[in-house]
C-alpha cells in the first residue's frame, strides 16, 4: 500500500529564535561548513550546550536539503541524532522538538508505509510540544502546515486500511494546514517556505488565484537557506503553469 505520507517537508525552514550565537553569522551567509565548526567548538566551551546542539540539528536538515539523493537519508539522521542530543540536554528548548520533527519528516521520505505512519505520529507529538513551549515558533508551525497537507492528500480509504494493518494517523487535512501556515507567515511573513507551502494547500483546495499570488511572493522573497532558491524557481514555473490553466 502506498500511503501519500512522502511530502512531510521540502527544504526546512529559517533560524528559530534565540539570541545569536558562534556559527549563526555563517549560517546565515550560507557557509554551512563553517558554522558546523563554529557550532561544534563553541559547542564544547559552554554548559549551554542544548542552545548548540538544536542549532547543529537544523544545520544537518539544510544540508540534508541540498545533498545528493544518496547522501540526504544519513545527514538528515545526523540532524535527528543532534535534536534528540538536544532534547535530552534540555527538553524545554522548543526548537530540539521543532528541528526533531524536521529530520523526521525528510526520514519518513526513505521509510516504507509502516514506517510512515509510526513517524507520522512521531512528528505529530514533537510538533505539538514545540508550540506548547513556545507559540512564537514558525517553523514548527511551517511543519505543521506541511503534516497536514500530506494528510489531506490521504483519501479516506487509505486511512482506513493503515489503522488496520499500519495504524492510525492523527485528524487533520487542508483547512488545518492552512491555518498553520498562516500563523508561520503572521509570525515570519519573509520565509519562503511557509508563503510556498501555503500556496501547495491553496493549490490543493482549488484555490487558484490566491495559490498563484503565493507562489509569486514566495519567489520574491529573499533567501534565507541554501535551499531557497531552488525552492523560489520552483515557485515561480508553478505560478506560471497555474495562470496558463
Amino acid at each position: 500500500m502506498t500511503l501519500l505520507l512522502v511530502a512531510f517537508l521540502v527544504g526546512a525552514g529559517g533560524p528559530s529564535g534565540g539570541r545569536p550565537m558562534a556559527g549563526d553569522a555563517e549560517f546565515a551567509r550560507l557557509e554551512y561548513a563553517r558554522a558546523e565548526e563554529a557550532y561544534d567548538s563553541a559547542r564544547a566551551l559552554t554548559a549551554d550546550s542544548a542552545q548548540y546542539l538544536w542549532r547543529l540539528g537544523r544545520l544537518y536538515v539544510c544540508m540534508g536539503d541540498m545533498a545528493e539523493r544518496e547522501k540526504k537519508e544519513e545527514t538528515y539522521r545526523k540532524a535527528v541524532a543532534y535534536a534528540e542530543r538536544c532534547i535530552r540536554a534540555d527538553s524545554t528548548v522548543a526548537a530540539g522538538h521543532t528541528w526533531k520533527a524536521a529530520a523526521l519528516g525528510n526520514i519518513a521520505m526513505f521509510e516504507g508505509s509502516k514506517g510512515k505512519v509510526r513517524l507520522c505520529n512521531e512528528i505529530k507529538h514533537e510538533l505539538d510540544r514545540a508550540l506548547t513551549l513556545d507559540s512564537l515558533d514558525d517553523v514548527a508551525y511551517s511543519i505543521m502546515g506541511s503534516f497536514y497537507l500530506a494528510l489531506g492528500k490521504v483519501s479516506w480509504i487509505e486511512r482506513q486500511l493503515a489503522a488496520v494493518f499500519l495504524g492510525s494517523l492523527p485528524d487533520g487535512g487542508f483547512e488545518e494546514a492552512e491555518t498553520a501556515l498562516r500563523r508561520a507567515i503572521a509570525i515570519a511573513p519573509g520565509m519562503v517556505r511557509h508563503r510556498f507551502e501555503l500556496a501547495l494547500v491553496f493549490r490543493e483546495e482549488g484555490k487558484t488565484k490566491d495559490a498563484i499570488e503565493a507562489f509569486r511572493i514566495a519567489s520574491e522573497l529573499p533567501t534565507t537557506v541554501a535551499s531557497d532558491p531552488r525552492t523560489k524557481e520552483r515557485a515561480l514555473r508553478m505560478a506560471r503553469k497555474l495562470e496558463e490553466e
